[in-house]
């Protein structure tokens, strides 16, 4: 596959449904190299996935706050399978926790899978495919 097609079978993720349309502001701030999360006004609850209404105090009032890009890996798991044409296989994802508190599914970067570990500090870095897809990524941290 070469890397044109490669960028081309990669989906962008606010495209995937109707579910996904509400993280369009998430995946703009990745698109300029930032992380802005949803975060209720109401109760504070961060909302990961970003949603329409808060499942805490059922609140329809949010804000995109913008964070770090720091945290730790809590934990990852290597897909035997690609879930996605898009990705190499084996395919690994990491469940990182923000130094905020939220939780983030993404790809570690130049970590091999052997060096991953619970706790490990990582950093969030920005990958722009083309002009329309910018994909977040986490590294080990400096």
């Amino acid at each position: 596959m070469t890397a044109d097609d490669e960028r081309a079978a990669t989906p962008h993720p606010a495209l995937w449904g109707v579910l996904y349309r509400s993280s369009m502001p998430f995946w703009d701030s990745v698109k300029r190299h930032e992380l802005e999360l949803q975060r209720c006004s109401g109760c504070q609850r961060w909302l990961t996935p970003p949603r329409p209404m808060c499942p805490n105090c059922q609140s329809a009032e949010s804000e995109w706050v913008k964070v770090s890009g720091n945290g730790t890996i809590y934990s990852w798991v290597t897909y035997a399978e690609s879930p996605h044409e898009g990705f190499d296989s084996p395919h690994t994802v990491v469940l990182v926790e923000l130094d905020e508190g939220p939780r983030l599914v993404s790809m570690p970067v130049d970590i091999p899978e052997a060096d991953l570990e619970i706790g490990m500090r990582v950093s969030v870095l920005y990958e722009d495919i083309d002009e329309d897809l910018t994909l977040f990524k986490f590294e080990r941290a400096a």
